[in-house]
């Protein structure tokens, strides 16, 4: 029964289940990007460059035998990736950024406080 209940435990976290969510998310993400890549940005921007290169798919770019042309693209795809999370932190944080209010400007009371402290502190050390 020790075994059951150390495992709910461990299953049932809020740490554990919030990575399972952000694997899941991670995964549909990377469908997302991976669609930019191969679909949006290989079409429009890298088009013309293939075309130039002899080839008319990424995946068939090859010199001397080596074929980079998926190493490319996965390149792209990571740059794509690490570009779009930089913007979604970056808003992130903009947003969950709270301002601080300036601190208030001492009462009366405080400053009386404060000249009786410096007060005493020079009455001291003289």
């Amino acid at each position: 029964m020790g075994f059951l209940k150390e495992f709910k435990e461990f299953a049932f976290k809020g740490n554990v289940i919030d990575l399972a969510v952000g694997v899941i998310i991670g995964g549909a993400f990377g469908k997302i990007v991976s669609s930019l890549v191969t679909d949006v940005i290989t079409p429009l921007l890298l088009t013309p460059a293939l075309k130039a290169a002899g080839a008319e798919d990424i995946s068939k770019l090859s010199w001397n035998g080596v074929t980079y042309g998926n190493f490319l693209s996965s390149l792209i795809s990571f740059f794509c990736i690490a570009l779009v999370l930089f913007w979604i932190i970056k808003g992130a944080n903009k947003i969950s950024k709270k301002h601080e209010p300036a601190p208030a400007e001492p009462t009366e009371d405080q400053k009386l406080l404060i000249e009786i402290r410096d007060i005493l502190k020079n009455k001291n050390n003289s």
